[in-house]
């Protein structure tokens, strides 16, 4: 056990039970340094497939929920979910998801602020439970017949304050075990589980959607909240909490930042130069790329949102080869655009880590990410062979920048120079980052909900606006990469060879 006193919380950490249960079956007592990095790869992996997988309901049941399900689709699809079924029932809809990622994007701040002070393992499984039960309490209105559209107002408010403590808690553990080095194709590797829970969310969904639109919601719900009780068993937050030591031939380039995390974290006194205080909001966003990272994580965000939660409704009322789809095989097929998200966060990954270039790589799938929608949107009815090519296509370009911010970015920013070797900033920089983003995808969709019905070109015209704008917030970034490749030092590098050091950023702000 590891305890100590921050500058506002008393931070304690204990070894998780499952660890102790582990262990009676290793000869030498305890886990290897490598064995509690898969260990932590899994179970944060897991855990994030599960929220996305809890996300996705909302998008497979809106044919079924709106008055429209009822025109071209089997009669095995519900006609309709009073108050959804009116004219207005996209509309509603749209309220429905401003709200939840409304509340998702203001909690992401407030999480990540908490995240850096208080246990992390009970912290996320906290958000896990709770995403659960007011995920499942969204199906429970099936069966007990409501139609109140603020009763799924409130419940979809509530499940979002609970899913923005997911993402700054994994990200932190994360980043608290693997190096700078291989940040981006592990991270990249790791990111896929947006992508896949997405299509576990979406199989599930749609599987249980033919015994009622409520099992949609029960389905996840039930995985999220065991896996938040495996989460509280297992999960090592840091190498101190378990007493684990790094192997002597392993170097971490992320534990470079004056004394090695390992050495810091084990040792008992705080004399060693790592400084544990959490740091403040300002401060965190004071750091450089920051800022610049989180505004274009708005813009990328609100296109990858879009699809989340209207791809398959758009899917259900766009002809594909001169007919309509059902809205089991339309939330189905749009699971090809998660795939390409998968390939397109680990090619992101590999790509920043070999041109060592975070802005450069996330840049270039931006900007290409603009033809692919626009190709999908002109071309993709055509025959379902183009439709899933295109589709494909778009998920790598779209996801695959938006998985690289979100974690490899977030995590380098999070253990940056600037900061001294305090390693306290990455919950607060990951939940700034994709705080913002959140924003971006909060509107995105209800943007999508009034402008859908008035036209689809609208809404792709819109999602290629929001992804150059994107583009364009890194351009000063990408010139100093670019700068970099070609003459092996940065301006910041230079700058700071004939000057005095700059003093670290103030924590306490």
């Amino acid at each position: 056990m590891a305890s100590w006193t921050s500058s506002e919380f008393l931070y304690v950490e204990i070894k998780p039970p499952g660890i102790h249960f582990l262990e009676r079956f290793k000869r030498s007592g305890k886990l290897s340094f490598k064995q509690y990095q898969a260990m932590v790869f899994v179970l944060t992996f897991v855990a994030y497939i599960a929220f996305h997988a809890t996300r996705k309901p909302n998008s497979i049941v809106k044919g079924t929920l709106s008055k429209q399900s009822t025109g071209h689709f089997k009669a095995t699809d519900k006609g309709g979910w009073a108050p959804f079924d009116g004219p207005d029932g996209t509309a509603l809809l749209g309220q429905i998801d401003l709200a939840f990622l409304s509340v998702y994007a203001v909690g992401m701040f407030v999480a990540g602020h908490l995240g850096d002070r208080l246990d992390l393992r009970t912290f996320l499984t906290i958000g896990m439970i709770g995403t659960g039960v007011f995920t499942a309490l969204f199906g429970v209105a099936f069966w007990a017949n409501i139609h109140s559209f603020y009763y799924f107002l409130a419940i979809q408010t509530l499940a979002g304050w609970f899913q923005s403590i997911g993402w700054p808690c994994v990200v932190a553990v994360l980043g608290n075990w693997f190096d700078k080095k291989r940040r981006g194709v592990i991270m990249g590797v790791w990111s896929a589980h947006t992508s896949i829970g997405n299509i576990i969310g979406s199989l599930i969904a749609t599987g249980l959607l033919k015994f009622g639109w409520g099992w949609s919601f029960v389905g996840p719900a039930l995985l999220m909240t065991f896996l938040g009780i495996v989460v509280y068993l297992f999960l090592p937050v840091n190498p101190p909490a378990v007493d684990a030591e790094r192997d002597g031939t392993e170097v971490d380039s992320t534990m470079r930042l004056g004394d090695t995390i390992t050495e810091s974290f084990l040792s008992s006194r705080m004399s060693t130069g790592f400084d544990r205080r959490a740091v403040g909001f300002l401060a965190a966003w004071k750091i450089p790329g920051v800022a610049p990272f989180a505004f274009c994580l708005f813009f990328t965000k609100l296109v990858s949102y879009t699809f989340l939660y209207w791809l398959p409704f758009y899917v259900s009322q766009t002809e594909i080869g001169g007919e309509h789809l059902s809205q089991e095989t339309s939330g189905n097929l749009s699971t090809l655009f998660d795939v390409g998200g998968v390939v397109g966060g680990i090619l992101a990954g590999y790509f920043s880590d070999q041109l060592d270039g975070r802005a450069i790589t996330a840049g270039g799938f931006i900007f290409l990410t603009i033809p692919a929608l626009f190709l999908y949107r002109i071309y993709g009815h055509i025959s379902m062979t183009i439709n899933i090519i295109l589709m494909f296509t778009a998920g790598v370009f779209v996801n695959g920048p938006y998985a690289l911010i979100t974690t490899a970015v977030a995590a380098d920013l999070g253990t940056h120079k600037s900061l001294k070797g305090n390693a306290r900033a990455l919950a607060t920089v990951t939940a700034i980052i994709d705080g913002t983003g959140s924003v971006g995808a909060a509107i995105g969709p209800v943007l999508t909900g009034y402008i859908a019905a008035i036209s689809w070109d609208a809404v792709f015209y819109m999602l290629m606006t929001a992804a150059l704008i994107s583009g364009l917030l890194l351009t000063q970034l990408i010139i100093t990469e670019v700068k970099t490749l070609l003459y092996g030092s940065s301006e910041e590098d230079e700058a700071g060879a004939h000057s005095e050091p700059r003093p670290p950023i103030d924590v306490l702000i």
